[in-house]
């Protein structure tokens, strides 16, 4: 993903303190998150997200009738696989059984549903085609069948699912990790965008790079702070209820309702599948003063840990933490997994920060030599979160709200006085990438999809798509 100026000015470094020293560390970073959306929107010097447009063919290179058309991809059966030959150099190869197990027509796929007809355990193992031949539009395969069979596979679709071997795919959308610097110039988008019907705003609101965002122009009512979380998908029900809307009560048993300070965290640690995103919005703060919003990057600091600490980064990555939620009578929430530590990792890439020291739980688990060597890894990792160069701290009023990745962003707020009136909603990271993954299809497609949404979309989405 191409940086903006606005990204660009981000990239100063920043002095962070570590262990009594000072080193110069790059105020943003670039995270690569090979599970995120393919998504290519990134955030223009006034970080409003732009929506690149489909590649298409200028008319000073579009195909002439006297152009030669490029040869489709040499095919040939091997005894268990079929060879495609890409060029002189790259072959893909696939398995017979794979192949027919994949066949989309209609007898085999469900156009409309997206869902598998075909009974792979009819199929027989050793299976073979009788014939393949390679058309401009794809792979047409012939199949033995006491019902001819025939299938045909778009080659944008076989190239992308190559695996032998894997074949290199467009990269995947790199995360900008930032520090306090963003103050400069946060990520924001207008209720009005957000509220628009063509889902375009709500693109450029979910596909932002930063973790987080601000939407101005909020009525500052539950309802309509409501109907803006829903944009996004549905809201997930907790102990706390499905929207919420609080102050300083202890209408529930948690810290968030009292006018207590709380450090950065993420929320629900205690959940097996802690929640996504996060939206809230300050409805009103009066007679008194503080209540400040922190936020910080966890991967930026989990970037600098592992930079500098690399002995605790591993701790914290490998070393289940225990949580619970046990402040409402009639609720007592704890992880039904116990690969909950701190940095949670995918493939080697991190993609889940799970830090709220409030809720940690006894620590049974750890090895008697681990003891010590994790109280220091957590005391390196809170110092750096608290580091002035971390920590994004930012006044909120009514009328603007955020969203955070629950994930990633770790959120917190300065201690108050008078009335602090705050409400939100949790929407759960499946039906936030489902949105955004909708979102891209129409405003930033793959090139699979690109390929073949106008010959194999039905009920419009492609047969074909990728994540299918």
């Amino acid at each position: 993903m191409r940086a903006s100026k606005a990204l660009l000015q981000y990239s100063r470094c920043l002095r962070v303190a570590v262990a009594g020293s000072s080193r110069n560390i790059p105020a943003c970073r670039k995270w690569r998150n090979p599970a995120s959306s393919a998504s290519a929107a990134t955030f223009s010097s006034n970080s409003i997200a732009r929506t690149p447009r489909p590649n298409t063919p200028s008319p000073s290179t579009s195909q002439g009738p006297s152009e030669v058309v490029p040869a489709p991809p040499t095919s040939r059966i091997d005894e268990r696989k079929v060879v495609l030959g890409w060029d002189t150099t790259t072959y893909s190869r696939y398995h017979h059984i794979w192949l027919r197990d994949h066949c989309r027509c209609p007898q085999c796929f469900h156009p409309i549903t997206k869902q598998r007809l075909v009974n792979t355990f009819d199929i027989p193992a050793d299976i073979k085609p009788k014939h393949v031949e390679s058309k401009p539009e794809g792979l047409e395969v012939h199949w033995p069948s006491s019902q001819p069979h025939t299938s045909l596979y778009p080659w944008s679709w076989l190239r992308h699912n190559s695996y032998d071997p894997p074949l290199a795919r467009p990269p995947a959308t790199e995360k900008i990790l930032w520090g306090a610097k963003i103050l400069q110039d946060p990520p924001i988008v207008t209720y009005e965008e957000a509220m628009a019907q063509d889902g375009r705003g709500v693109f450029k609101w979910l596909s932002n790079v930063f973790g987080f965002c601000f939407v101005s122009g909020v009525p500052a009512t539950p309802e309509a702070t409501e109907k803006l979380s829903r944009q996004i998908g549905f809201i997930r029900e907790t102990q706390y209820g499905t929207f919420w809307d609080f102050t300083s009560d202890l209408a529930k048993g948690d810290t968030a309702y009292t006018t207590l300070a709380l450090g950065a965290h993420t929320d629900t640690t205690y959940f097996t599948d802690p929640c996504g995103l996060q939206l809230f919005h300050l409805l009103e703060h009066s007679g008194g003063t503080g209540g400040a919003t922190l936020l910080v990057d966890g991967f930026y600091v989990a970037s600098i840990l592992k930079e500098l600490h690399p002995e605790a980064y591993e701790l914290l990555s490998t070393v289940p933490v225990p949580t619970h939620a046990a402040g409402e009578p009639e609720a007592l929430y704890t992880p039904s997994t116990r690969h909950t530590p701190v940095l949670k990792h995918e493939d080697g890439e991190l993609v889940q920060v799970r830090w709220n020291n409030d809720d940690r739980s006894v620590l049974r688990d750890l090895k008697p030599d681990e003891v010590e060597a994790w109280y220091d890894a957590i005391r390196v990792w809170y110092k750096l979160l608290s580091s002035p160069d971390s920590e994004y701290w930012v006044q909120l009023s009514p009328g603007t709200a955020v969203v955070v990745d629950n994930h990633r962003v770790l959120h917190g707020r300065s201690a108050f006085t008078g009335k602090r009136r705050m409400c939100g909603a949790y929407i759960g990271m499946d039906e936030y990438r489902s949105k955004l993954a909708v979102l891209s299809e129409r405003f930033a497609p793959d090139p699979v999809t690109q390929d073949t949404a106008t010959t194999a979309s039905v009920n419009g989405r492609s047969i074909w798509h990728p994540a299918l």
